[in-house]
């Protein structure tokens, strides 16, 4: 069973500047030279880890809705400067909106099972390229 992470997406108020932002690392990471990785620290390990990466995603909770995924490549546990343990949560740099749902916050991550996970936009025939605010206007009043 693939494993699925559920993430808030901290500062980002839609796919776009997800999208952005992955972008501008990529374009820091070749000005340095330095091969292309993305990845999302966390202070905590996945006790479900046995249960992924395969096949699994990071789902991001933008703007109070559950907006988009990214496919969860590798989980790297590593230990920082400070000897606290962590990890890196490696991720394919593409994101794939999904039908939005409504989330509360939270703190850290919560794991989505599959059963639960929503489905990508493309694979419900929509226009993945909807704006967000449409999106989210068109989810609240239940027509995605």
């Amino acid at each position: 069973m693939p494993l699925n992470l559920l993430k808030l997406a901290v500062g980002c108020s839609s796919i776009a500047d997800l999208e952005e932002w992955i972008e501008e690392t990529r374009l820091l990471f070749r000005r340095l030279g330095r091969p292309y990785e993305q990845q999302h620290t966390t202070r905590m390990f996945p006790r479900r880890i046995g249960e992924g990466p395969q096949g699994g995603s990071l789902y991001w909770v933008i703007k109070s809705q559950i907006q988009c995924r990214q496919k969860l490549l590798a989980i790297r546990p590593f230990t920082d400067e400070a000897g606290i343990s962590r990890c890196h949560l490696v991720l394919e740099p593409l994101v794939h909106p999904v039908r939005p749902r409504p989330m509360k916050p939270f703190q850290g991550w919560r794991y989505l099972d599959e059963k639960d996970a929503p489905p990508d936009m493309a694979e419900l025939g929509a226009n993945a390229d909807m704006p967000d605010a449409l999106r989210r206007e068109l989810a609240g009043l239940g027509l995605l």
